[in-house]
């Protein structure tokens, strides 16, 4: 990406920020994709959703009942290989495995997860999630079920009978999106998840 794309992206995410009304946020993501748009927002972390991913069913699961999960503890810590070599903790959280992906240790992760679980807002509760990670047809219908008005999964391909689900192009030719927090192209500032207009939707403007 050349030196003129790195300014305009800058510029970009400034002009996000500008248009932003609604910042306190609470972003419950199942991936890596929300807290790069609160750092793009320059937001503070107001969920511990942030460095981390769940598998789709699972993550429904736990929208599902969220006041519980909330409450539980973590248990039965182990670990899974990293795509980019060495090994990550995973723990369950009552029975669903998050797996903290960038935290070099369990102790980190449940540090962070608790401190920044602690600024929640409960009334201002946005839910991300992306058809990746085996995500299924029948999640996509339960997704569309959770209870918060405020939800979007990003998709390849369009659904128009599920209002939650959002197209993103450019993974046609896949199962599911992939990695959304790269640049769609070398000649472009923006990423695939910019094709979201999440300031709108965080604004109440976009309905999903």
């Amino acid at each position: 990406m050349g030196t003129r794309n790195i300014k305009l992206r800058r510029y970009y995410t400034a002009y996000q920020r500008w248009r932003l009304h609604n910042t306190n946020i609470t972003l419950i993501s199942s991936n890596c994709t929300g807290g790069c748009i609160l750092r793009d927002l320059n937001l503070p972390f107001t969920s511990p959703f942030i460095n981390l991913f769940i598998k789709p069913h699972d993550f429904i699961k736990l929208c599902e009942n969220l006041e519980h999960y909330m409450g539980s503890a973590f248990h039965d810590v182990y670990s899974e290989p990293h795509p980019e070599g060495g090994v990550y903790p995973v723990a369950l959280l009552d029975d669903i495995p998050i797996h903290f992906m960038h935290y070099s240790s369990a102790e980190e992760a449940f540090a962070q997860w608790e401190k920044r679980k602690a600024r929640m807002d409960w009334d201002n509760i946005y839910i991300l999630c992306t058809d990746r990670d085996g995500c299924t047809y029948e999640d996509l219908l339960r997704f569309d079920q959770l209870k918060y008005r405020h939800k979007a999964i990003l998709c390849n391909q369009k659904y128009p009978e599920i209002q939650s689900a959002f197209y993103i192009p450019g993974f046609e030719n896949q199962n599911s999106v992939g990695n959304i927090i790269n640049y769609i192209n070398d000649h472009t500032y923006k990423k695939y998840y910019d094709l979201f207009d999440y300031v709108g939707w965080f604004n109440g403007k976009l309905d999903c």
